[in-house]
């Protein structure tokens, strides 16, 4: 090609931001590449904060986000709103990531207008439709609809084979560690006044995030109840819980633990703050995807809280193990992982099936390859 491949990256979500800016650096590194960015704003707060820590500026920006916001609204109001974008901007790729309603509409909004799609972190599935709910059926979508597919591993490759999907598949490992390359540091100070009050040396340490939608209500209020127990059990441990703003969320979580001496609630803390308290953490508990990918990075064991997990490679690498959201489950599972050394060094030190944290470098190379600029 003469002219620039002119690449748009969308995305709108605070996790969808710290997995995509590390590709927006990596594509505005590359002469034969002009990178746009669109911020659909489904988050807000949150994805600014990731914006202005990696150093990425929108060239446009929906800014869809609103009070008691549904999926109808979301949805629509991407759609109609990517509409002016693509006719004004004009790309020859759009780039989506991962599984959320800005993901899907917006690959949507590109084959309406005729613009290939490129879906980042391609080819996860858990088969349940409805768990996690609306993302199984996002990514499904954004699958069918993408010409190009990143997929983090082999086995992510294989669902879509399996689904009738066989050109311009790439194993890339996961852009999600390529951030942490950005981010984590030895010497480092929290934004956040309780993190950096925290003496991390002088106990165990436990991560937790649960805000998942299919957990809200009793499967948070199971894991709260967990946590709980683990504190009362053992006397060396420490819970950092940054507890979501939904409402759903606190209302359930604050009256559990809101009064437990050694459990931390703080509001959502930006990904510098949460890499460097995965790196000085002892166990992970979380119902998030991208942590599943990022605390083995730091050898940081983690229990999955689902019925099942979209990333299987992590379980069948050791690194991860899901426990599901039943109490008991939950406070025997950590329990042997805080009592028994073997069982946590063999998770410790399993291997991370996501790649080595250059997965912007094989998607830019892709994409190049793709409209047939050879390096």
């Amino acid at each position: 090609m003469d002219k620039k491949i002119k690449v748009m990256s969308v995305f709108g979500t605070r996790p969808e931001a710290t997995k995509m800016c590390p590709l927006v650096l990596e594509l505005g590194r590359r002469e034969s590449i002009e990178s746009i960015v669109c911020l659909t704003g489904q988050h807000r707060e949150m994805l600014d904060s990731v914006m202005n820590i990696f150093g990425v500026k929108s060239d446009y920006d929906l800014n869809i986000m609103k009070k008691n916001q549904d999926l109808y609204s979301i949805s629509a109001d991407i759609l109609t709103g990517m509409k002016d974008v693509l006719n004004d901007s004009k790309p020859d790729l759009v780039l989506v990531h991962g599984d959320t309603s800005t993901s899907f509409v917006a690959a949507l909004s590109a084959f309406y207008a005729k613009i290939p799609v490129g879906h980042v972190e391609a080819g996860l599935r858990t088969y349940d439709r409805y768990s996690p709910f609306p993302e199984e059926m996002n990514r499904t979508l954004t699958g069918d609809i993408a010409a190009l597919h990143f997929s983090p591993t082999s086995h992510s490759r294989e669902n879509l084979l399996r689904e009738g999907i066989s050109e311009n598949i790439y194993i890339t490992g996961n852009t999600g560690l390529d951030a942490i390359r950005y981010t984590a540091k030895d010497d480092y100070t929290f934004s956040d006044s309780t993190l950096n009050s925290l003496d991390f040396s002088s106990k165990r340490f436990i991560v937790l995030t649960a805000h998942r939608r299919e957990n809200l209500g009793q499967g948070i209020e199971n894991i709260c109840r967990a946590v709980k127990r683990l504190v009362e059990k053992f006397d060396d441990i420490e819970v950092v819980y940054p507890v979501h703003l939904n409402p759903a969320v606190r209302n359930t979580v604050f009256p559990i633990l809101g009064d437990c001496e050694r459990v931390h609630l703080i509001d959502p803390v930006d990904v510098t703050d949460m890499h460097n308290l995965m790196k000085r953490c002892y166990l992970c508990l979380t119902d998030s995807g991208g942590l599943q990918e990022e605390a083995p990075v730091f050898d940081l064991p983690v229990l999955v809280l689902r019925s099942e997990t979209e990333r299987p490679e992590a379980a069948d690498a050791g690194t991860v193990k899901v426990v599901g959201t039943d109490e008991d489950v939950i406070f025997d599972e950590a329990s042997v992982l805080l009592t028994d050394k073997a069982v946590y060094d063999k998770m410790a030190s399993a291997e991370n099936p996501y790649g080595d944290g250059h997965a912007s470098e094989k998607i830019a190379d892709a994409i190049e390859q793709f409209f047939g600029i050879q390096k």
